[in-house]
C-alpha cells in the first residue's frame, strides 16, 4: 500500500479512535492517546508495505481494540492509575463501543465538544480538525494559512481549556443544543470553505477538507435531534458547492470562473440531493444565512448557460443575505452583480462603501473586482491598474495565473 493510501486511512479512521478512546479513558488523557493512534498507524505505514490485509478498516478497528488494553496497561504501571469509565458506558462492553452506532456517537460528542463556547473560537476549528477529522497539524497549519507553532498554541490551549472547565464528553441538551448546534456548523462551515476556495498557495481546492465537512454535516443528520432546518441548509449548500469542483480547474490546471467552466462537469446527483435538503430546510419561517447562501448557489445551477443566469433575483438573495448578516463581502458580491447587470451607478455606490483592508487576505477580491468594473465602463486605465493590485495581493498560485492571463487579454485588447 502507497503512503498516499495509508495516509487516507490514517485520515479517515483516527479521527474514530480518537473519540472512541477519549470516551473509555477522558480528556486527562489525549495526548496519551493521540500517541497511541499515531504508533498504530506508524505501524501500519511498515507492515503494510510487502502485504496489505483484506479489510484494511477491520484491522485497524482491532488494532484500536487492542490500543485499549496497551493504553490500560501505560496507565497503571506508569501513574498506577485504573481508568474509571464513567459517561454512563459502565456497562457497556468495550469492544460495543466499537460498533459502527457508537463511533458515530463518540465522534458528534467529539465535535459538540470541540465547538464548546468555553473554548476560544480561534482554536475550535484547529481542535476539531486535530481530534475528530484527523488532521496533522501540518495540514492544518497549510489548510488556515497559519504557522505550525500557531496550531500546536491552539491545539494545546484547547486542551488546557477542556480539563481547566471540566467540559464534558456529551452531545448538550435542551437550550444549550440549540446554541452549540449553531457553533458546530459554524466550524463545519469554515472547513468546508477553505476547501473549496483555499487559502494555500498552491492548492485551489481541498476536496479532502469539503469532504470531512460533508462527511461531519451527514453525522449531524442522522440523529434525529440535530435535524434541524439550518443543518440541512447547510448540507444543501455544500452539496450545491461540490457539485461544481470537477470544472473549476481545467485540464491545464488552470482556473475556471463560473463563466467559463464546462457544466457537463458539474455532477447532477449532488445537485438533486442538494435540492432533497433544501426542499426540508425551507419547512420553516426563520431563515439562516445557509439558506441564503444555498439559494444562491442553486439560482447559479439552474441557468443552462451563463447568459441565462438570474442576475436579478441573485441580487435579491445578496440583499436578503446582507440584510441578516451584513459583510463587506456580500456588499462586494452585490456590486459585482450590478456589473453584470450593467447597473454601472449602482455598482459605482456599493464600491464606494467599500474598502481594500474591509477584506484582509482576500484584499485581491477587491481589486479584481474593481478591475472588471473599470474594463466594461472602457476605463483602461484604470482597469489595468487595479488588475496589478489584485495580482500583487493574491497569494493562491492558480488565481495569480487566471489573473495574469486576463491581463494579457485586456492589454492585446487595450492594444497597450
Amino acid at each position: 500500500m502507497d503512503n498516499n493510501n495509508i495516509d487516507h486511512l490514517f485520515r479517515h479512521h483516527s479521527g474514530k479512535m480518537v473519540s472512541v478512546l477519549i470516551r473509555i479513558f477522558g480528556f486527562t488523557n489525549l495526548e496519551i492517546i493521540e500517541d497511541a493512534v499515531q504508533d498504530t498507524f506508524l505501524k501500519v505505514s511498515i507492515s503494510w508495505r510487502t502485504k496489505q490485509p483484506e479489510n484494511p478498516e477491520a484491522w485497524l478497528t482491532q488494532a484500536a481494540k487492542n490500543r485499549v488494553v496497551d493504553i490500560f496497561r501505560k496507565l497503571k504501571s506508569e501513574t498506577n492509575y485504573s481508568p474509571n469509565l464513567t459517561h454512563g458506558i459502565q456497562t457497556i462492553a468495550i469492544s460495543e463501543l466499537f460498533l459502527d452506532t457508537e463511533i458515530e456517537d463518540a465522534q458528534l460528542r467529539m465535535i459538540f465538544t470541540a465547538c464548546h463556547p468555553k473554548l476560544d473560537p480561534r482554536d475550535r476549528i484547529s481542535f476539531a480538525l486535530k481530534t475528530v477529522s484527523g488532521f496533522s497539524i501540518k495540514e492544518i497549519a497549510s489548510a488556515l494559512l497559519t504557522k505550525e507553532d500557531t496550531i500546536k498554541k491552539r491545539l494545546s490551549r484547547a486542551r488546557k481549556s477542556i480539563l481547566k472547565n471540566d467540559l464534558r464528553f456529551r452531545i448538550p441538551q435542551g437550550k444549550m443544543l440549540q446554541n452549540r448546534l449553531e457553533s458546530v456548523m459554524e466550524v463545519l462551515y469554515l472547513i468546508f470553505n477553505e476547501g473549496f476556495h483555499s487559502n494555500s498557495q498552491q492548492q485551489l481546492i481541498r476536496k479532502d477538507l469539503c469532504g470531512e465537512a460533508m462527511r461531519l454535516c451527514q453525522l449531524l443528520l442522522k440523529r434525529e435531534s440535530l435535524r434541524t432546518p439550518d443543518v440541512y441548509a447547510l448540507f444543501a449548500l455544500m452539496c450545491f458547492h461540490s457539485s461544481r469542483l470537477d470544472a473549476k480547474i481545467n485540464s491545464e490546471n488552470e482556473l475556471l470562473d463560473l463563466k467559463h467552466q464546462d457544466r457537463s462537469l458539474w455532477h447532477f446527483p449532488l445537485i438533486a440531493l442538494g435540492n432533497s435538503m433544501m426542499n426540508k430546510a425551507v419547512e420553516t419561517t426563520n431563515f439562516s444565512h445557509y439558506h441564503f447562501e444555498s439559494a444562491i448557489a442553486a439560482e447559479h445551477l439552474q441557468a443552462k448557460t451563463f447568459k441565462d443566469t438570474n442576475w436579478n433575483k441573485i441580487l435579491y438573495w445578496y440583499e436578503q443575505l446582507n440584510q441578516l448578516q451584513p459583510m463587506p463581502i456580500h456588499v462586494l458580491t452585490m456590486a459585482v452583480i450590478c456589473v453584470q447587470n450593467s447597473s454601472y451607478k449602482e455598482a459605482e455606490s456599493l464600491f464606494n462603501q467599500l474598502n481594500p483592508e474591509d477584506f484582509a487576505q482576500r484584499m485581491y477580491l477587491f481589486y479584481a473586482a474593481k478591475s472588471d468594473y473599470f474594463y466594461v465602463i472602457n476605463n483602461c486605465n484604470k482597469a489595468i491598474k487595479y488588475l496589478d493590485l489584485a495580482i500583487n495581493t493574491v497569494t493562491n498560485s492558480f488565481e495569480k495565473a487566471f489573473l495574469e492571463q486576463k491581463k494579457l487579454r485586456w492589454l492585446n485588447t487595450y492594444n497597450f
